[in-house]
């Protein structure tokens, strides 16, 4: 007689919300005809992620006394469910920014939304991973979505580089993950994130040498997934040649499952290793600081700009992680929510200035852009003045809450290293509002040819994410207390 686990469905609703929705839209490739495909692969992703966004506020709410589901493989508790509530969130406004701008080429465009909604299924599923196969199957299940998605636009030689590119160095990050997850198995005997700390205690495993290495590869796994350096190398060519809305939905999404994943797993597996994967992850934060704002400064391109930004942003959200304490889950997770909201809205942007020209932007090409549309103008500094640190939006207070949970855990000289990293990024940051402001509106429309499109579904996107942006500066209580509820779930 086999015996099955429990199956805890309310637990997995949001994931089975979008697979649903997923398995909806892709139905409509084949049965809907060509001409209403847009349409109703848009609507179903919209329906699909509003859903899932109920489900996951939910389960928030009821998932106070969190705990592991499913034979110990899923976690339902409020830190999956915030993350989840995040991933929803920019999926919806992934799906308002791709109804519009990509491409206009109809016949796959129903694949595309199916696509979007199975890869932030498998993100819903990978952030509440509670065993080591959990994780893999999780980032497998969202990476392989995305690597079609990168290549969605074929006639493009750039879009197709870009997927191979991504499927080539992502491939190289599952499997330094695997071959870490086995040697971390065959020195513990247990794939649980709970069985493997109790066995290192038990065993006294601490500082062995096969579990150490396979900690490394873990680390170096997930490194990839969140663009830190020296794993970024796949970043600026992704993110450039990848349709736009593509971009968005990775610079928000895969930061967010990759980072609070690697959190949960190295306070819940690994606590008594901290001093290794603490000083790790220091590492990669300050090379992530150092080599994403150096290389952001020569960067014309404004999607390379924002891609090696995001890999500067890495930085400072790992020094969070870094700090291995409950302030640093906290700081961590407050800072995903302002981060998520200003990159996509950031791309989102270029997005529509991509369109107007029908070529790469650049900050040359962007000049005068604000003029013509003071709405994502004013959207766009922003943003920017968000992602440096000044005090108009919630990266100010994010910067700041990382920077306490490090002098917190004594290392103040990981502050001064931020504090310096957000003193150069101010420069191309600012080089981005200067261009968007430097000509006026009669030689704009000259470069632009003509009135720019109404672009409906993009601004209600770009509004989305500048009042979450903004609007997390002046609810800073309670978006800390939600951050601190979904921190208590963890074993601190």
């Amino acid at each position: 007689m086999i015996h099955t686990p429990h199956v805890d469905w309310f637990a997995i609703s949001t994931i089975l919300a979008l697979l649903g929705a997923s398995f909806v839209s892709l139905l409509g490739a084949v049965l809907v005809p060509a001409p209403m495909r847009r349409s109703f692969g848009a609507g179903v992703s919209a329906l699909g992620f509003l859903g899932s966004l109920v489900t996951s506020i939910w389960l928030y709410v009821d998932s106070a006394a969190g705990h592991a589901v499913i034979s110990g493989a899923f976690y339902r508790d409020r830190w999956t469910a915030l993350a989840q509530v995040i991933l929803c969130a920019v999926g919806l406004a992934t799906t308002l920014v791709s109804y519009e701008h990509l491409g206009r080429n109809d016949d796959h465009i129903a694949e595309f939304f199916a696509l979007l909604l199975a890869s932030a299924a498998g993100m819903a599923f990978f952030v509440g991973a509670g065993n080591l196969m959990t994780v893999f199957l999780g980032l497998e299940w969202f990476s392989i979505a995305l690597y079609i998605m990168c290549a969605i636009d074929y006639d493009l030689e750039g879009s197709l580089e870009a997927g191979l590119k991504y499927l080539i160095v992502g491939s190289f990050g599952s499997a330094a993950l695997l071959f870490g997850s086995a040697l971390v198995y065959g020195a513990t005997g247990t794939i649980s994130f709970t069985g493997i700390a109790a066995a290192i205690g038990t065993h006294g495993l601490s500082g062995n040498s096969l579990l150490v290495v396979g900690i490394a590869l873990v680390v170096a796994g997930l490194g990839f997934k969140m663009s830190a350096a020296p794993f970024h190398m796949w970043t600026p060519d992704v993110y450039e040649g990848a349709p736009t809305p593509v971009t968005a939905w990775m610079s928000a999404a895969t930061k967010v499952a990759a980072l609070v994943l690697a959190f949960r797993l190295v306070t819940t597996a690994f606590p008594r290793d901290e001093h290794l994967w603490s000083v790790a992850f220091a590492a990669i934060a300050v090379a992530s600081l150092v080599i994403g704002n150096l290389a952001a400064l020569v960067q014309s391109n404004v999607k390379r700009m924002l891609a090696y930004s995001s890999v500067s942003h890495a930085g400072f959200m790992l020094i969070g992680l870094s700090a291995g304490s409950a302030l640093g889950g906290r700081a961590l997770m407050y800072y995903l929510i302002p981060y998520s909201a200003m990159a996509f809205g950031s791309f989102a942007i270029v997005a529509a200035r991509e369109k107007e020209l029908g070529k790469p932007v650049t900050l040359e090409n962007l000049a005068g852009f604000g003029w013509e549309r003071p709405f994502l103008g004013v959207a766009m500094w922003l943003f920017m003045f968000g992602f440096a640190g000044l005090p108009v939006g919630g990266g100010f207070v994010g910067k700041f809450y990382v920077f306490a949970a490090a002098y917190d855990h004594g290392w103040a000289w990981l502050v001064v290293v931020g504090v310096l990293a957000t003193l150069v990024s101010l420069y191309y940051y600012l080089g981005v509002v200067r261009a968007i402001y430097m000509r006026g509106p009669a030689s704009t429309l000259a470069l632009a040819g003509g009135s720019p499109p109404r672009d409906r579904f993009l601004h209600i996107a770009v509004g989305m994410a500048l009042v979450v942006s903004v609007g997390s500066m002046f609810a800073v209580s309670p978006l800390i207390d939600l951050a601190r509820h979904a921190t208590s779930s963890l074993p601190f």
